[in-house]
């Protein structure tokens, strides 16, 4: 113990030692969050802990062995003098405060995702004004900073109070220059195996595997395989059965428009921020009327009442109702290299008349929104060119729905002046943490949480449509509503199917009778919908299919960060999820009425038939197929 006391060894011995106290505290902490939906097993409390403590040596050993490089090679063995002394103090504070804000953080992000870190926290590094912001508008800083000042500062104390630094001559060069190469053997080999030792952890329920890993090393791991390589990772067909199972691509027999097709002044989608069904009494909600015009509005339009998200984000939203392609794993299209030009709902109205827009608003920057969008031919419209009147209420995430709602209408109304045909693609924010809106619409208190957030956006579309329709254009209008992905799928399982489950609408009362159609559908279907509703050929660019078509085939695909799931019915009236994960791993689970999954030994036929797909929307994007052929 002497000798970790030796000045070139203090700081990474205790930064190994603090950070696995702080990970084993930490992941007791978020055990107690997360009980209600842990398996309280013995053997599966066993593995969490004791994978856990392997993960976070790892981790610390790592961590330390980093440190090392530096203080083995810096270190002059000068006399401990005052400042000498402060600066190694301020050290420890500066390592006990890191590590505490790396633990507070953890505790943040489940709360809002329901795991450890994975590469959506890779991503929100990018864009630090939002992620900052809405931390700032959620949480306490001063609390937050104070208590981590106050830990770091107790712990200082602590430590230097027990286990003071001794003073010691400093080591030989060669033992210098020996301790540098076994701290960066440490950092490269230990970190390594730490890095993958992060997905070896097992088990059935997903909160029990989240728990399972050392959070910085998953934060790591995330950067690491932020993109994967589908042929690489995932199960792929040999040719000819590849060439046998995959969908013909593009297949124009499949592109059959409305033979009485409709033909609207201006096409509206009204992308709905973390819309679960599960908030609406249409679908069975309990809560206490929180979606009155959502659940009005499903009786006055075409209601697709068994349809799923593709993803758990909103750039997997944008890209199902833009690309129509069913999700590959890691990062969505809407961030992706190579992702102008691409077939789009948007640019087949352009070649219809319609000029698209994309209205958003908060920073259309996010997520590479605007990037997107305007390399697809669309304008952009967010917060930052709104009236000055429409950004007097805003989050970190965007203005209040209804201001949102104001700039559609005043756009809307120019376009009719000017008699141009506008596709608008609205995406909302209110229903978002902090969940703050303008008070006085609604009897739920604003941050309040997050019902008060549902009812508000329901209200705030409300208005919307009934202000829109006193104007000449409404009778002229069709509006998609749809939700990008659910509030949360947290969960005991991976790809829990229920909570994917969204709302989605086709409303035109001059045009449209109401019906419900029930066939499972998944977002990407909307998209071809529309254009054959108009009566507008695409030549079968579509992965989506027409749900007003003849005959739909019953379908979902999601995707959480890595896993891909092919959702269908069975011939017994149940249905099935096929799970394509990486390694090549393929699994077949049943889905019972809550939506609870059990792993099942699956027909072989079903699971190639769902890599065949997913291998196919691959194959197109990768192959740079997305891109219509230049005049």
């Amino acid at each position: 113990m002497h000798r970790l006391r030796h000045q070139a060894l203090y700081v990474p011995a205790l930064a190994a030692l603090i950070s696995l106290l702080f990970s084993t505290l930490t992941r007791i902490g978020l055990l107690a969050v997360a009980w209600p939906g842990v398996d309280h097993g013995i053997g599966e409390l066993l593995g969490v802990f004791g994978h856990g403590l392997v993960g976070d040596l790892l981790f610390a050993l790592a961590l330390g062995g980093f440190l090392l490089v530096f203080t083995a090679l810096t270190h002059t063995g000068k006399p401990q003098r005052w400042p000498l002394r402060a600066k190694r103090i301020l050290a420890v504070f500066a390592l006990s405060a890191f590590l505490l804000f790396v633990a507070i953080s953890e505790f943040v992000f489940w709360n809002e995702f329901g795991a450890r870190y994975n590469f959506v926290a890779v991503d929100y590094l990018i864009y630090t004004n939002e992620v900052i912001g809405n931390i700032r508008e959620s949480y306490s800083l001063p609390a937050i900073f104070g208590g981590m000042a106050l830990g770091a500062g107790l712990l200082s104390w602590l430590v230097f109070r027990r286990w003071p630094l001794a003073p010691a001559p400093a080591f030989g060069l060669l033992r210098r220059v020996g301790l540098a190469a076994l701290g960066a053997a440490l950092f490269w080999v230990v970190g390594g195996w730490s890095l993958n030792y992060a997905g070896k952890t097992t088990s059935a329920n997903q909160f029990n595997l989240e728990l399972a890993h050392n959070g910085p090393a998953s934060f790591f791991r995330a950067a690491r395989e932020n993109e994967l390589d589908f042929t690489r990772y995932y199960r792929t067909l040999p040719e000819p059965q590849y060439s046998a199972l995959a969908p013909k691509w593009p297949d124009p027999a499949r592109d059959i428009p409305n033979p009485s097709p409709l033909a609207p002044r201006h096409v509206v989608v009204i992308e709905i921020e973390s819309l679960s069904a599960s908030f609406m009494q249409s679908y069975g909600s309990k809560k206490n009327n929180i979606t009155p015009n959502l659940d009005r509005l499903t009786g006055e339009s075409i209601w697709f009442s068994d349809l799923y998200a593709t993803g758990t984000r909103t750039v997997r939203g944008l890209e199902g109702l833009s690309v129509a392609l069913p999700p590959l794993p890691g990062q969505s299209i809407v961030r992706r290299a190579h992702n102008d030009n691409l077939y789009t709902l948007g640019g087949m109205l352009r070649k219809n008349g319609f000029e698209p827009m994309f209205l958003y608003g908060g920073y259309g920057a996010f997520d590479n929104m605007n990037a997107f969008f305007r390399a697809n031919g669309y304008r952009i419209s967010d917060r930052e060119n709104f009236t000055e009147a429409n950004q007097n209420f805003a989050t970190i995430w965007g203005v209040a729905d209804e201001l949102l709602f104001n700039e559609a209408i005043d756009q809307l109304e120019r376009d009719s002046a000017s008699n141009q045909k506008r596709f608008l693609h609205i995406m909302t924010t209110s229903n978002h943490r902090p969940y703050v809106y303008p008070e006085g619409h609604i009897d739920i208190p604003s941050k309040s949480g997050r019902d008060g957030a549902v009812k508000y956006t329901d209200w705030a579309i409300g208005d919307f449509l009934v202000r829109a329709a006193r104007r000449p254009w409404f009778k002229d209008t069709l509006f998609i509503i749809v939700a990008d992905h659910n509030a949360s799928v947290a969960g005991k399982q991976s790809l829990p199917p229920n909570k994917y489950r969204i709302p989605a609408m086709l409303y035109w009362p001059a045009k449209l009778a109401p019906r419900r159609i029930e066939a499972m559908a998944s977002q990407i279907d909307l998209p071809p919908t529309v254009l054959a509703l108009l009566g507008i050929r695409t030549g079968g660019v579509f992965f989506g299919q027409d749900l007003l078509g003849p005959a739909p085939e019953p379908r979902a695909f999601l995707v959480n960060y890595q896993e891909l799931g092919y959702l269908t019915p069975t011939p017994d009236g149940n249905r099935q999820l096929i799970v394509l994960g990486p390694k090549k791993r393929v699994e077949t689970f049943a889905v019972d009425a809550e939506g609870e999954l059990t792993r099942v030994s699956g027909r072989r036929a079903d699971e190639d038939r769902a890599v065949a797909l997913f291998q196919k929307a691959n194959e197109v994007f990768t192959g740079d197929k997305l891109h219509p052929p230049k005049p």
